[in-house]
């Protein structure tokens, strides 16, 4: 087998009531989900970031309840996607940069920028985006300084390592997005596109950074769809010929192919949780990528 980047699989959140007794163990209490969790897969998106800024309290907390070798991916707040959608940012990027984020250390993974159904694309606006996301610890800290002033006492960023690399991926969910020109501008500013399986929005599977991520909402029914062995044997062969430097036999947008051959870091999380899929899928596909899972 080739060398590969190392894989990274897991769900999306991990604090589902469903979950308790049929994934979690009965009795399980809620302040030991993330641990169990943990324990069985290697990686996880935190939501809650999502929803709104945490605290710094939160984000050492969850570092300290996972393993050593574990990665959180984190979402940006809905705040600066469908709110603000791009549109004078600046001071809540600033603003999250500043929450705590970055105390996940050696532990965080991507940063998830998800975009609502009905955000099109606009050139000029998710250019302007992209130059603004900092791509290490050390520019992250700038940023974070500038945070609004309600945040001062809140903010936590300074005992930071400054040499930390930061990654970004970007989840579209508008067909106005599916168009080489957007793939060249993420390639440019060296963000992936999550490659997202649902019928609901474009699969975009082009790379566009020197990893991927991947997202699996249900490719029948959104976030209640399960994966059979079938489609988890196809998803793990597309993972591991992305980790080892190829491509995956597939239509892409761009005519101009990515470059083959060097690893790749892989992220693939499942988000069809609503039947309890997610965690059980996520299982599977680690055990068809092993060895590899968190290979180097």
């Amino acid at each position: 087998m080739p060398k590969t980047g190392q894989i990274r699989i897991g769900i999306s959140g991990w604090r589902y009531t469903p979950w308790r007794g049929v994934f979690y163990p009965p009795k399980l209490p809620q302040r030991q989900e993330l641990e169990y969790a943990s324990s069985k897969l290697t990686s996880l998106e935190i939501n809650g970031t999502f929803y709104s800024l945490q605290r710094p309290t939160s984000f050492q907390s969850w570092y300290a309840a996972t393993p050593p070798d574990f990665r959180f991916s984190v979402k940006g707040p809905r705040y600066i996607t469908h709110i603000q959608r791009l549109r004078d940012v600046e001071a809540p990027v600033a603003n999250f940069l500043a929450s705590g984020v970055l105390l996940l250390a050696d532990k965080l993974g991507p940063f998830l920028w998800q975009f609502p159904p009905s955000f099109k694309y606009d050139p000029e606006l998710m250019e302007n985006f992209l130059r603004m996301l900092p791509h290490d610890t050390g520019a992250a800290k700038y940023q974070a300084s500038n945070h609004d002033k309600w945040m001062s006492k809140r903010a936590s960023f300074e005992e930071v390592d400054p040499n930390r690399k930061l990654r970004h991926a970007i989840e579209i969910r508008n067909k106005s997005f599916a168009i080489p020109e957007f793939v060249e501008l993420l390639r440019k500013h060296d963000v992936a596109i999550v490659c997202a399986d649902t019928v609901e929005w474009p699969r975009i599977t082009d790379v566009t950074s020197e990893f991927m991520y991947c997202r699996l909402h249900g490719s029948e029914v959104l976030y209640a769809s399960g994966y059979d062995a079938k489609s988890l044997d196809q998803w793990a062969e597309w993972v591991l010929l992305w980790a080892s430097g190829g491509l995956p036999p597939v239509e892409s947008i761009t005519k101009k192919p990515a470059a083959q051959g060097k690893p790749r870091d892989v992220f693939v999380y499942f988000d069809n949780d609503a039947k309890v899929r997610a965690p059980f899928d996520a299982q599977e596909l680690i055990k068809r990528v092993t060895p590899h899972a968190v290979s180097t």
